[in-house]
């Protein structure tokens, strides 16, 4: 089986390292993903929760902060708990296994000052290609004849 996440982002906040009753580091934040394809009223980004332990999350807390660029390897993980209304919280969120610097602290402290996680475009959107469009909806209908399945 293989459960491997590689993301390239900006993180939407500044890290606050915590630690757990065991004395273990841990820090968890939101990593802004640009996306590639984008459709006119949709995000620009996608949001994706991560958390990091031990000496990882001590030096993230320690070197980053809002704004700056970073590569993430981990893995995918759920989990649940109980809130305080008694109601079950189901959580996915990427745990970091590596991550990598990818901007220079004056770049990166640039960035911060400046960054905001979910920009208005600059610039009128590319048209979307219509011949790829691949929204449906339950009244489509496919016509396919027998003789164009291949079984």
């Amino acid at each position: 089986m293989i459960n491997r996440v590689v993301l390239t982002g900006r993180l939407t906040r500044d890290l606050e390292l915590r630690r757990t009753q065991s004395g273990t580091s841990v820090v968890s934040f939101t990593l802004a993903v640009d996306r590639n394809f984008r459709r006119e009223g949709q995000p620009e980004a996608d949001f994706i929760n991560c958390v990091a332990w031990n000496r990882q999350a001590e030096t993230m807390a320690q070197y980053l902060h809002r704004g700056s660029l970073i590569g993430v390897d981990g893995r995918l993980q759920t989990r649940n708990y109980e809130n305080q209304q008694g109601q079950r919280v189901y959580v996915t969120e990427v745990v970091v296994d590596n991550f990598t610097f990818l901007e220079s602290r004056a770049q990166s402290q640039q960035a911060a000052a400046t960054y905001n996680p979910n920009p208005m475009p600059s610039q009128p959107q590319q048209p979307v290609d219509s011949s790829f469009d691949t929204s449906f909806d339950e009244n489509d209908t496919l016509d396919i004849a027998s003789d164009d399945l291949p079984f």
